[in-house]
């Protein structure tokens, strides 16, 4: 077997120089710093729309016979959907959880008194189905949908109905 006495010239991989491990390592450690920067910017984005939505929907809404005539007339033909699939539920709405006094603790451990931590517009939202759609015999399911990190994230509130007995 022969011994190579002269250092080989540097080697290349198509039309690109062959990297040293150490030139490698700071290449994987740049692009990981890029992605985390850009996951970090994407969270920022995220916590500001976040933010955004707590602020439009902390503010009630002018209910007003109009109103409420756009929210039924939406609120059956979504209803009239999910009844012909054979649904016996729909979710209506979604807020995070920060929109509960005490973010979704009564919720989330189905205390009898959970709507009384409502505020804004899913306090509106609980109130247009006590008065107009549980005499109708509408119920209302109220509970966490999502847990970040392991913790209580958003609240889902859902229609539901029993289908007639023939």
């Amino acid at each position: 077997m022969e011994t190579l006495t002269t250092k080989p010239e540097a080697f290349e991989l198509g039309d690109a120089p062959f990297m040293s491990a150490a030139d490698l390592a700071g290449y994987a450690a740049s692009i990981k710093k890029a992605r985390a920067m850009k996951e970090f910017e994407g969270q920022d984005r995220a916590a500001k729309a976040q933010a955004e939505l707590i602020q439009r929907l902390a503010e009630p809404v002018a209910v007003t016979p109009e109103k409420i005539q756009e929210i039924t007339r939406t609120l059956l033909h979504r209803l009239r959907l999910a009844a012909e699939q054979g649904r016996k539920e729909l979710q209506v709405m979604r807020f995070p959880n920060a929109l509960c006094t005490d973010g979704g603790r009564a919720i989330n451990n189905v205390e009898p008194d959970w709507p009384g931590t409502l505020t804004g517009r899913p306090r509106q939202a609980f109130e247009f189905w006590r008065d107009r759609l549980q005499p109708n015999g509408y119920g209302l399911r109220a509970m966490i949908v999502d847990w970040p990190q392991g913790m209580p994230g958003d609240v889902g509130f859902f229609l539901t109905w029993e289908a007639a007995q023939p």
